[in-house]
């Protein structure tokens, strides 16, 4: 990983050179190829303050490049929130390699699983319920209910096994399907 400092409007002492070289290590840990990380320091002056402005350029190999730009009025500080944010873009990236690869039919073939033993060994029993839709019920003791839960339509089987819907019309009348 080749890395480059440069100072514009400002002298890089030892100290600060160190801080961005140990800040910049850390980056490794993500196992991407770096290629190079350009790094310029730079002061601004703005409604009369002096801000210090760390950019960082990541070049990664095979990829896009990662740029930071950040300002801070302690370059200490801007240099830190500069290397959160690129390890922060650096994560995804990796994060986004590792968990979209996703495993091919050949694989799958390889694997060679027997899918009908899996299929039998996971199916589930079922056993049939009787609902309370299905049974039989008069078309007084529906609109009773149906004026007491305050519901707008209630379904029910009638005496004959047809199936019937009574609802609340909107003049307040009820209505029979």
């Amino acid at each position: 990983m080749n890395i480059s400092l440069t100072g514009r409007h400002l002298e890089l002492t030892e100290h600060i050179k160190a801080h961005i070289n140990t800040s910049i290590e850390t980056l490794s840990k993500y196992n991407m190829d770096i290629i190079a990380v350009n790094v310029v320091v730079s002061t601004q002056t703005k409604k009369g303050k002096e801000h210090s402005v760390v950019e960082f350029v990541i070049n990664l190999a095979h990829k896009n490049s990662v740029v930071i730009k950040q300002s801070d009025d302690d370059l200490y500080a801007a240099v830190d929130l500069a290397i959160a944010r690129a390890q922060k873009a650096l994560r995804r990236i990796h994060d986004k390699e590792v968990t979209h690869r996703q495993t091919g039919i050949n694989e799958m073939k390889a694997e060679s699983v027997d899918i009908k033993a899996e299929a039998e060994a996971n199916e589930d029993e079922i056993i049939p319920v009787e609902l309370d839709l299905y049974k039989p019920r008069e078309v007084e003791d529906v609109l009773n209910d149906l004026k007491e839960s305050g519901k707008l339509f209630e379904i029910f089987l009638d005496n004959e096994d047809k199936t019937r819907v009574l609802y609340k019309r909107n003049d307040g009348r009820f209505g029979l399907y």
